[in-house]
């Protein structure tokens, strides 16, 4: 009798199993199956929402449904991430959220409303975009090792600009700072215009942003790029260093990443990151990206969980070491 109930309940587990397999890919199937909504952090016509309408224009094109791209800008990325973890788990509301949201955020707004784990999927990695070290043409230094020299003999006298405190570049320069042990001001700025004017105006020695907010001023000779804080060399820089080949194992990047609500299925999680892999392989969408200073790099879900603990080490403790956490 007790063998007969145990090959039973084997048997029904199995068959219960079997029903949730199914079950999971017949949601993928299906998917989507009214229009999807994308949320981005960004106001209309920024670096985040640019992105994510190229994603939304080739997943719309691929799926045969609307995508469209809702903008939830303000209070440090707090309101974008607030509505995506409320959303119904079915796969028709994801999010691209940037490194701000999943690493900075949770470390500066002790008390946020929703946990950045716990409220949400990963789904999988859209692009990055490296920080790129640019001085002024004015201070006479051709490479990284130069400058961290010049600062070195100036110690105090030397301003850099970059965003706002606690964004990535700031984080980035004083990374930069710690690790070569220069001794240079922080200046912060709304944005990389602000800081490029005070840069060639002399007031500023040093900037640290994203390689496509430097690109104009770089490409017009107005800012001098030292270094990429990418792992290698860039395809279309081939002739920049990294940071790394002056410090070794420095990188910084910037990211875009697809999430969901907590709870989505595993099937629709899956058919959504396989779609994401198609569409960001695309040569056409892959120039767009390089275009804004940003390459793609396909992942798994769990691939994308775990680049995002990484970069937790990397960059919590330096926001506690600044004191830019929050009681």
């Amino acid at each position: 009798m007790k063998i007969s109930t145990y090959r039973t309940r084997v048997c029904f587990a199995a068959v219960f199993l079997a029903l949730l397999q199914f079950t999971a890919s017949a949601e993928a199937l299906d998917y989507p199956i009214r229009p999807v909504k994308i949320i981005t952090q960004g106001a209309a016509g920024s670096g985040p929402d640019v992105i994510a309408r190229l994603v939304a224009e080739e997943l719309g094109r691929l799926w045969r449904q609307q995508v469209l791209i809702v903008n939830h800008p303000g209070g440090g990325g707090i309101i974008a991430a607030r509505a995506a973890a409320a959303a119904e788990p079915d796969g028709h509301t994801i999010y691209i959220p940037t490194i701000t949201s999943f690493v900075i955020m949770p470390e500066v707004q002790a008390k946020l409303p929703f946990d950045m784990v716990r409220d949400f999927t990963q789904i999988g990695f859209v692009a990055e975009t490296p920080m790129m070290i640019g001085v002024s043409p004015a201070l006479g230094v051709n490479s990284l090792q130069e400058f961290i020299e010049f600062a070195k003999r100036r110690p105090g006298e030397l301003f850099y600009a970059a965003n706002n405190r606690g964004s990535l570049p700031h984080l980035t320069g004083e990374l930069f700072l710690r690790r070569t042990g220069a001794d240079v001001t922080f200046v912060p700025y709304a944005g990389a215009a602000a800081g490029l004017q005070d840069l060639i105006g002399g007031r500023i020695a040093m900037i640290v942003e994203s390689i496509g907010a430097l690109s104009g001023a770089v490409q017009g000779g107005s800012v001098k790029p030292l270094a990429v804080a990418s792992a290698l060399r860039l395809p279309h820089l081939p002739d920049l260093p990294t940071v790394a080949e002056s410090i070794p194992g420095f990188e910084a990047m910037g990211w875009f990443v697809l999430s969901g609500p907590a709870k989505m299925a595993a099937g629709t999680v899956e058919k959504v990151n396989q779609d994401l892999s198609k569409v960001l392989a695309q040569p056409t969408l892959k120039q767009k990206f390089l275009d804004l200073g940003a390459y793609t790099r396909p992942m798994s879900p769990d691939e994308t969980s775990g680049f995002i603990r990484k970069e937790e080490q990397v960059w919590r403790p330096l926001v506690r070491e600044l004191g830019l956490n929050t009681p």
